[in-house]
């Protein structure tokens, strides 16, 4: 099992990975979940996926088995800026706009962290060094590009599986359902015990 961060500088060396990333994230949240999202070759996109952000992939031979995207709160692509941010501006009508308690941050050490998935198919016995694997390299890759707070959207489990690797999560809004999966926003100190 390999963990690997891809940007659009080195996505080249790393074949068919990043649109196996497409692919894993269209099973997950088209086929698996029904969310309604952009897709076309069978794989799921959208406006953030840009030379902006990173892509934190787990995979073995060349299969997908995790991911999450982490995109700079300082991006700025056309109308949009980061999927937390944008959605409490009204930008996305698929996710509510009350979903911070605070307005969205702007700063280059803050990174959006999203459309974090496990792959379907993942078996059991591997799901949990799967999940604490992607979370441990999406902390070394967030801090490696300047990051010291993640602000992510993501599923209320999410915070369990971070204490298991020392990593402070503090919730930053509601609870919320979207695609019928329980979320909140929290903010991810990368200040903590996790090497």
């Amino acid at each position: 099992m390999q963990s690997t961060t891809l940007s659009f500088n080195n996505m080249h060396r790393h074949g068919p990975l990043f649109a196996n990333m497409l692919r894993a994230r269209h099973s997950t949240f088209i086929d698996h979940m029904h969310w309604d999202l952009p897709s076309a070759n069978g794989m799921e996109f959208d406006q953030y996926d840009t030379p902006q952000s990173r892509w934190v992939c787990v995979h073995e031979g060349g299969k997908v088995l995790a991911g999450v995207r982490l995109t700079p709160t300082t991006a700025r692509c056309g109308i949009y800026s980061y999927m937390v941010r944008d959605a409490q501006r009204g930008l996305l009508e698929e996710i509510p706009s009350n979903l911070l308690d605070e307005p969205a941050p702007i700063a280059p050490h803050i990174w959006d962290a999203n459309r974090l998935f496990v792959a379907e198919g993942v078996s059991t016995d591997i799901r949990r060094e799967v999940q604490m694997s992607l979370m441990g390299h999406m902390v070394r890759s967030a801090r490696a590009l300047g990051a010291t707070t993640l602000l992510g959207l993501l599923p209320i489990g999410i915070p369990r599986l971070g204490r298991r690797l020392g990593i402070t999560m503090e919730p930053g809004g509601p609870l919320l359902k979207i695609g019928g999966v329980a979320h909140r926003c929290y903010f991810v100190s990368m200040a903590s015990k996790m090497h």
